[in-house]
């Protein structure tokens, strides 16, 4: 393969079959359409009673409490910080390097963000990088599962606990992930997932949260909910039922709740499959230099519902990736001669695979969260809601991994099956660039200050222009 011409320089591209299947997602069965047609047929898409029923199954599942659906994994979190008592002055610390969706919400309860550094090893919020960010106004941290890694948990919950602050876990990277043999989304007080079309457990357009606290619970019935007050059982509330006392209308669509319905019974099947396939991949590229696979020890790795139907339970230790949503790979430019990643991506993807540069770009440098009046305070909402001796000065950080790590991960191909001669041509595809890596350093700019975007939709698709 070392003296094969690269793609981009004129050779011939590894993979020449079709591969479109391995990627298809959501897998939709017969069973799906028929119950989309069900609430066709019954004119029942603005209704809630099949959208409970997805509640119940899927907060079971999880062995959660509660869980409330809303038409996106946006309003779920927001739906979750309004029931966690998130409001006008308060802070809440998130990672910067995430989707905007884990923490914007903050703007219209009131609240500022915080934000903190990333492990370059996972992606996921630093716990180091949490306790010296806490003040008084500290209400809440926003854990995201970013690229389906699970952040730690063990160490957030203790920091969470000494200071008595609320977790709210992100988990629409993560559905199914576990982490130490617990699934994520059973930590916090509250964990919320998007579950729409290119998510990993996909519904459709959809989101959901959940938690044990019945206090949280009915506060977001009584924010966003108001068709389901009849829900509300704690006095305090009860004054206030009848309108949507945040005045938002966050009843999911109930096509979304049957199509959900049924993907709750074949997810953990086909996350288990995912699971092989995209574990395969790695062990083809373990030991190629200047790429490495971002994921956790191979132990364990039977889904957490696979304990329910009779098969093997996951171990104490094990933490897994679930449906493998957003892979990356560690990009080490060191060991390939100080090659750009975007040139190694452009490179990769003229050989017919996926190659993404970067991920989600660092929030905090965005002018949303240093500059911008969105509301016409007259001051950057940032510190809108603070005492007047507040500056946006002192909430402009410096965030170094969050700053660089665009540059030093990639997206890879996300295989839905496990198909070896798919995933082998793909491998290949890889190790062919790598191999030939000098051929692509003589017209290399150097250039990769576009790498990452504030987006990950659908970006796990191959290119086909």
């Amino acid at each position: 393969m070392a003296q094969e011409k690269l793609a981009l320089l004129g050779g011939e591209k590894t993979i020449r079959s079709d591969d479109s299947d391995i990627f298809a997602w959501p897998i939709v069965t017969d069973r799906h359409e028929q119950a989309v047609l069900d609430v066709l047929r019954s004119r029942q898409m603005s209704g809630n009673e099949i959208t409970k029923e997805f509640e119940r199954e899927y907060a079971s599942m999880l062995g959660r409490k509660h869980g409330l659906a809303y038409p996106n994994g946006t309003s779920a979190i927001l739906g979750a910080m309004y029931g966690l008592g998130i409001g006008l002055g308060d802070e809440v610390i998130c990672p910067s390097i995430t989707y905007w969706a884990s923490i914007v919400q903050a703007y219209n309860l009131g609240a500022t963000p915080v934000f903190a550094d990333v492990d370059p090893e996972t992606i996921c919020i630093d716990p180091n990088d949490i306790e010296h960010r806490i003040t008084p106004r500290t209400k809440a941290i926003v854990v995201v599962h970013y690229a389906s890694m699970p952040a730690e948990m063990g160490a957030i919950m203790e920091i969470a606990g000494k200071h008595n602050l609320k977790v709210l876990e992100d988990c629409s990277h993560a559905h199914g992930a576990l982490y130490k043999g617990k699934e994520v989304g059973t930590f916090g007080d509250a964990a919320a997932f998007s579950l729409m079309t290119g998510k990993a457990l996909a519904v459709g357009e959809a989101g959901i949260f959940f938690t044990d606290d019945r206090r949280v619970y009915e506060r977001a019935i009584l924010f966003g909910h108001y068709i389901r007050h009849d829900q509300i059982t704690l006095d305090e509330l009860k004054p206030f039922i009848g309108l949507p006392c945040g005045g938002f209308k966050h009843r999911l669509h109930q096509v979304s709740s049957a199509f959900g319905l049924v993907q709750l019974e074949l997810y953990p099947m086909q996350m288990a499959e995912i699971d092989k396939a995209m574990n395969y991949f790695c062990d083809l590229l373990e030991d190629t230099p200047g790429i490495e696979p971002m994921r956790p020890g191979r132990v364990g790795l039977a889904p957490p519902q696979a304990k329910r139907d009779g098969g093997a339970s996951p171990t104490l230790q094990s933490t897994t990736k679930g449906g493998w949503y957003y892979p990356h790979f560690k990009y080490v430019t060191e060991e390939l001669g100080g090659l750009s990643i975007s040139r190694f991506s452009k490179a990769i993807q003229a050989e017919g695979s996926i190659c993404n540069p970067g991920c989600n770009k660092p929030l905090h440098l965005h002018p949303l969260f240093t500059s911008m009046d969105v509301y016409g305070h007259g001051k950057p909402t940032r510190i809108a809601n603070l005492d007047e001796s507040a500056t946006i000065n002192q909430y402009v950080q410096k965030l170094p991994v969050a700053e660089n790590i665009v540059r030093r991960v990639f997206e890879v191909p996300w295989f839905k099956h496990y198909d070896p001669k798919i995933i082998e041509q793909h491998a290949d595809a890889y190790k062919k660039v790598v191999e030939n890596h000098r051929a692509l350093l003589l017209d290399d700019t150097g250039n990769d200050a576009d790498t990452g975007g504030y987006s990950s939709f659908f970006s796990n698709r191959k290119n086909t222009d």
